[in-house]
């Protein structure tokens, strides 16, 4: 049985006036009590129609740099910090009223919104809150992002941060609490690096930052108006913006969160698969069911495989898993990325998360090539159970051949995996696999696989 937990809401109104980080508005912005059930409410009081706006997921509308709700022609951009603030102390219902686009951005980081919590005041409700329980691992990829969650009886999270080049790699791992809020990762101020200003301006960014409100990192220099506050202030400003993130899915998380570079996208997707786990009970009794009976066509001849309308979209990790029967931690693939006739191009990430890595090989880990020869088996099996014909069925291995390991492969790429059907007879496919490493060869194989009902 889940735990239930009370609710919690402000015992009266507390204030804060400064500007927006990106926008550069004057802003003034008001935490107020509201009752329960209600959840988290932006309010925009200086529009007429004061649009109110939940703080759910469903409601992300941008994550460029920051998290943007909207709702209607409502929007209150870079939410995440108030967002963690509120969840930190364990505040379920509570109305921030603004009188812009933007929650003033004081000084980086959370301390502010603490402050002004801790002035109104923690009051519990009669209500009682159930959490979202992570019940099996979820994994959302993005851009080099990989983001997972894992079943835990509290709130964790990993993370691991850097730059495009590895710079400032920083590790920190924190069991959430109001108290470890507080003195962990609420004044862990938000940064970023000098060479992404020009880009931040042109796209109408930062207007409102500053080193009084922003670390600057300039090659191996830290811009700052004061002294760091802690030793690994930026990943613990990532796990920051993760809390508030996460907390659009609208109730306590138990669950254990590692992160690898993470971002906004990432954040928010995750938190949608959070909530589809929750759902997906009611669902998953159809996720491999055949769709009819109507027996599979099969030929003598050789024959092109048939493309169904929806052949071509791209397909993310939930969507893979209603093709394929594995499951972590032998899945090994994260997305499809295209798929064109009898070809298709898939993406597995591969993070230092991954079980393997334990024991091949501890101080130089690299990913097995059997592992990448099963990952194109996997995206060849996509392809072919993609195929009208073939819905409900599943893909068994049967034969590798011409199997070439060029370069290895190592925690932080990104295998890219380029698969070409050859051909179908009857319940035997053949197809030629290659994948890649930043537009490197790493390995390639033909293989053959032969087509079964799932029964």
């Amino acid at each position: 049985m889940r735990a239930v937990l009370q609710q919690q809401t402000l015992a009266k109104p507390a204030s804060f006036s400064g500007v927006g980080l990106h926008s550069g508005n004057k802003v003034s912005m008001t935490l107020l009590p509201a009752p329960p059930n209600s959840g988290v409410i932006f309010r925009r009081v200086d529009l007429d129609s004061r649009a109110e706006i939940p703080a759910q997921v469903g409601n992300v509308a941008e994550t460029d740099r920051s998290t943007t709700l909207s709702r209607g022609n409502a929007k209150v951009q870079t939410v995440e910090h108030v967002l963690a603030a509120l969840y930190g102390f364990g505040v379920t219902n509570a109305v921030v009223e603004l009188d812009s686009s933007e929650p003033p951005v004081a000084d980086g980081s959370a301390r502010q919104f603490c402050k002004m919590i801790r002035e109104a005041g923690i009051e519990a409700q009669a209500e009682r809150v159930e959490p979202v329980q992570v019940t099996e691992p979820i994994e959302y990829t993005h851009n080099g992002t990989v983001i997972s969650a894992f079943p835990h009886d509290g709130f964790k999270i990993t993370c691991t941060s850097s730059d495009k080049g590895g710079r400032f790699t920083q590790f920190f791992s924190v069991e959430l609490t109001p108290e470890t809020w507080e003195s962990e990762i609420a004044q862990a101020r938000t940064f970023c690096f000098y060479e992404e200003i020009e880009y931040l301006i042109k796209n109408g960014l930062i207007r409102g930052g500053s080193l009084e409100n922003a670390i600057v990192i300039r090659d191996d220099a830290v811009l700052t108006a004061e002294p760091m506050r802690y030793r690994e202030e930026f990943v613990r400003h990532k796990i920051l913006d993760i809390i508030g993130d996460l907390s659009l899915v609208g109730a306590p998380l138990r669950g254990h969160i590692v992160a690898v570079k993470p971002g906004h996208a990432a954040n928010c997707g995750l938190a949608r698969r959070i909530l589809l786990q929750v759902r997906r009970p009611s669902v998953a009794a159809q996720s491999f069911s055949p769709p009819g009976d109507t027996p599979a066509r099969q030929s003598t001849q050789p024959k092109q495989p048939q493309v169904s309308e929806e052949t071509t979209a791209p397909l993310d990790s939930d969507q893979i898993m209603q093709i394929l029967p594995h499951r972590y931690p032998f899945l090994m693939v994260d997305r499809v990325t295209r798929i064109d006739g009898n070809q298709i191009t898939a993406e597995k990430n591969v993070t230092i998360n991954e079980p393997y890595f334990q024991g091949h090989f501890p101080g130089h880990p690299i990913m097995p090539g059997v592992l990448q020869l099963e990952a194109m088996a996997q995206v060849a099996g996509i392809l072919t159970l993609k195929q009208a014909d073939n819905a409900g069925k599943i893909a068994y291995f049967m034969a590798a051949d011409k199997v070439k390991w060029r370069k290895p492969v190592k925690p932080g790429d990104v295998l890219q995996i380029d698969i070409e059907l050859l051909r179908a007879r009857g319940k035997v496919a053949k197809a030629k696999g290659v994948c890649t490493v930043r537009g490197e060869v790493v390995s390639e194989a033909e293989i053959t696989f032969t087509l079964a009902g799932n029964s």
